[in-house]
């Protein structure tokens, strides 16, 4: 690290004064009033300083310590230690002619201060004191910088809004959120006479942080907003001798586009101009921060609780599905929580509504849910129930809105590695529309803040060609004992004519499709097979499918051995393609549990033979497959299982930081 200096210039006329800070250098300048006639100078310091010349022996050489003056010779002075009084520190430079003689003589009196403004840059919960490169932001698990998080939990008594819509400190456990940065100063009190110390940021930066001062005392009111938000300096009050001011910081903003996440604090002693005139700086400590991105988990992540919607009455109860979900909750030792029909307005779709995450400092971590734009029935659940202690909120609200922007379309992989490239956190998906095809996306601002997060680098996929456009009707991930740790499991009409005509060869082509259902039109194998309008609506499905395919086996660094194709037929609206039975993919993982949409195959031997297909599938990799009837109450109105469900999982135990973007 190249050390800081400072120039200062001496003269025979009168002294020189100044205040110098520890770990920065003085190039002092003896050459600004050389007296006539002079051609040699020597310097000498007292001991609590550090004086060297800087020469090229190539072109002088030393006679008996005195050195020649223009010969490109530099003397730097360094600091040992901070004064105990104003100016009891000095340096002489004494001038001689050529034969010898003493000419005159410059002085210079030097009063040392210790001033370091310091973070968690180690990332290991601790404040290290004159941490070096404290001034930079690096990646990986060599890397230095502290980590601050966006304060959008409400621990406060306010409700509605989120801790970090207002400029006090709501609570103790508010201030548990923040960063801690410590200001750290000694030196003699008189210094600040004529000099002060002030704590700025950037204009750009300070909408993005809030600083709070520390005063020492356990009353909450005492905590001073005194930086960010609309403010850009403060000026510490310094009484001498060794001295820690203590400040928390929170941040006001996630990552997102045109703000890369790194914000910067700086502590700057200032000489105070004697005249109208700008105070002048002597030195500068500048922390720099990055602002904790929003984590997606994966399906492979341990389940902590699982959320249902309570709808209905009467023929649009969706009770036996709430009662299924709870008895799959309860076997998977998982927290079920019910959304009653006051909260959700009659809206079912909670994955549509909301994704859960979590952000994570060195010193803290709390999950947060991304709350959609979509804005129906479920608009005020997450802000109103979830919001809370220590769990976070945000959004992102576009001008117009289209089905993509729903979170059944967004999904996260479990980590991969792609040639040789680790995604410990695994990759965000992203349903998009194929290019030309359609002007219909997942919103700007929402997919500029996936983006902005960095650490789970997104992938878009195309899912436009589905009559709601969400990756979840084609796509999900299990646990696998093996390989990567998990198999990505995808709709395959391909999968299911081959069944079918399996089941045909062997006598059972009038076996029907919805035999158990009252009111729905039974199909029969050897219907589905004949029929070339449906064969041809699933070629085009099969189609998407297997681009999406060739996408994530490229993104993902899959290979077949990593795919599992799912039995799954598609119908037409338009041109856009809709499940012709329950989408047995857009299932519900709580571990090793699977709730699946049950998909009313045809029956032969006893058993529907979709099931069954899924089951010697997916019981090998010791899964427990759990078949939920979901047919009238959400397949019918476009939605399957994972649509009406939503789950907070286990952070990750890896940090973000360590990641190599």
């Amino acid at each position: 690290m190249t050390t800081k200096q400072r120039v200062l210039r001496v003269s025979t006329e009168q002294p020189t004064y100044a205040v110098c800070v520890m770990g920065t250098e003085i190039s002092l300048d003896v050459g600004g009033s050389i007296p006539e006639g002079a051609t040699d100078f020597v310097v000498q310091g007292t001991t609590d300083l550090r004086v060297s010349v800087i020469y090229d022996p190539k072109l002088v050489t030393p006679s008996a310590s005195r050195w020649p003056l223009n010969s490109g010779v530099e003397v730097i002075v360094a600091m040992n230690g901070p004064s105990s009084a104003v100016n009891d520190n000095k340096v002489k430079v004494s001038y001689y002619g050529p034969a010898g003689e003493t000419l005159s003589s410059a002085w210079l009196y030097l009063t040392c201060m210790a001033i370091s403004l310091d973070v968690d840059t180690n990332r290991n919960g601790v404040v290290q004191t004159n941490a070096t490169n404290k001034k930079k932001w690096t990646w990986g698990p060599n890397g230095k910088g502290a980590v601050l998080l966006v304060n959008c939990d409400r621990d406060g008594p306010n409700s509605g809004n989120m801790d970090s819509a207002y400029s006090h400190v709501q609570s103790s456990a508010d201030l548990e959120d923040m960063s801690l940065m410590i200001l750290t100063t000694e030196g003699p009190a008189d210094v600040f006479e004529n000099y002060k110390l002030h704590l700025y940021v950037s204009m750009s930066d300070a909408p993005k942080l809030r600083v709070f001062h520390d005063s020492g005392n356990a009353s909450l009111s005492t905590y001073e907003h005194v930086l960010g938000s609309d403010k850009l300096s403060y000026t510490v009050k310094c009484s001498g001798g060794k001295q820690q001011t203590s400040f928390l910081v929170e941040g006001l903003a996630f990552p997102d586009a045109g703000f890369d996440g790194l914000v910067s604090l700086s502590a700057t002693l200032l000489e105070v101009s004697s005249q109208d005139c700008l105070d002048t700086p002597v030195f500068s400590d500048t922390v720099r921060f990055r602002v904790a991105p929003w984590i997606m988990t994966p399906n492979t992540q341990k389940p902590l609780e699982v959320f249902v919607c309570s709808v209905g009455k009467w023929s649009e109860s969706n009770k036996d599905f709430v009662e299924a979900v709870r008895t799959l909750a309860k076997e998977a030792n998982c927290k079920l929580t019910v959304c009653p029909e006051l909260d959700n307005h009659r809206d079912r779709w909670i994955q549509d509504e909301m994704e859960f995450g979590y952000v994570e400092a060195p010193h803290k971590l709390f999950p947060v849910v991304f709350d959609s734009p979509r804005n129906r029935g479920l608009k005020y659940f997450p802000v109103k129930k979830i919001l809370g202690p220590d769990f976070g909120y945000v959004t992102r609200e576009p001008k117009d809105v289209s089905s993509l922007d729903s979170f059944g379309n967004l999904d996260v992989s479990p980590p991969v590695t792609v040639e040789g490239k680790k995604y410990p956190l695994g990759r965000i998906l992203i349903g998009s529309s194929f290019p030309g095809a359609s002007k219909v996306r997942m919103a700007k601002i929402v997919r500029d803040f996936l983006y902005a997060q960095k650490v789970q680098s997104p992938v878009e996929l195309f899912s436009d060609w589905l009559a709601v456009g969400h990756v979840d009707e084609f796509l999900t991930f299990v646990p696998a004992p093996d390989r990567q740790g998990f198999r990505l499991l995808l709709a395959s009409p391909l999968a299911c004519y081959k069944l079918f005509k399996e089941k045909q060869k062997e006598g059972y082509g009038d076996a029907t499709l919805f035999e158990s259902l009252k009111g729905i039109k039974r199909r029969t194998i050897d219907e589905i097979l004949t029929n070339k309008t449906e064969r041809s609506a699933n070629e085009y499905a099969q189609t998407w499918i297997d681009w999406n395919r060739s996408i994530l086996k490229r993104k993902l660094g899959l290979s077949e051995a990593d795919i599992v194709d799912i039995p799954q037929l598609f119908e037409l609206e338009g041109s856009r393609a809709t499940a012709l039975f329950p989408n047995m993919v857009n299932m519900l993982v709580l571990g090793k549990h699977l709730g699946i949409p049950k998909p009313f195959g045809p029956i032969i031997d006893g058993q529907c033979c979709l099931e069954a297909k899924v089951r010697s599938l997916l019981d090998p990799l010791g899964l427990t497959l759990t078949f939920i009837d979901d047919f009238f109450t959400y397949h019918q109105l476009s939605g399957e299982v994972h649509c009406g469900t939503n789950v907070r999982r286990e952070p990750f135990s890896f940090h973000w930081w360590n990641i190599s973007p």
